[in-house]
């Protein structure tokens, strides 16, 4: 194991020695963060760039959000396929506030829609299961009068 208590009540945690229980708390963080960081978020990056609405688009009606991504032009011109109704949930920045869905016919407008939203869901997965980890490792660690 990579962490020892040591006598005078400070702790060794990967070759860092007399750390206070918040300074444990700390590195032990750093590392569930370097853990769970790869390819994954890497695409759950590209995909909320390449899903923001960056690129002005004019004559869009005032209740629209403005702009559009390159995810968006790239979907709707590879991927244009409608369907007779709007059954396809979607979310922008804008409706994304009121937590609205927006409903649409156009397969390649919804998948456009979704990559950001993607993205967001794998790095709020990162930040969940990286909190879970560091408390439970801290704890596992740490005097039972400094658990969390």
């Amino acid at each position: 194991m990579d962490t020892v208590e040591q006598l005078n009540g400070t702790y060794f945690y990967k070759g860092i020695s007399n750390l206070s229980a918040e300074e444990l708390l700390f590195w032990i963080f750093v590392t569930n963060v370097e853990k769970q960081l790869g390819v994954q978020d890497l695409g759950a990056i590209t995909a909320i760039i390449l899903g923001d609405n960056s690129i002005h688009v004019p004559g869009k009606p005032m209740t629209a959000t403005p702009g559009t991504s390159y995810a968006s032009l790239f979907f709707r011109k590879w991927l244009n396929i409608r369907l007779k109704r709007n059954i396809l949930p979607t979310l922008t920045k804008k409706s994304v506030k009121k937590l609205k869905f927006r409903m649409v016919n156009n397969i390649g407008v919804f998948v456009g829609r979704a990559v950001p939203v993607v993205g967001w869901i794998i790095l709020a997965n990162d930040v969940a299961q990286i909190s879970y980890n560091t408390v439970v490792d801290y704890n596992r660690i740490v005097r039972h009068d400094e658990k969390l």
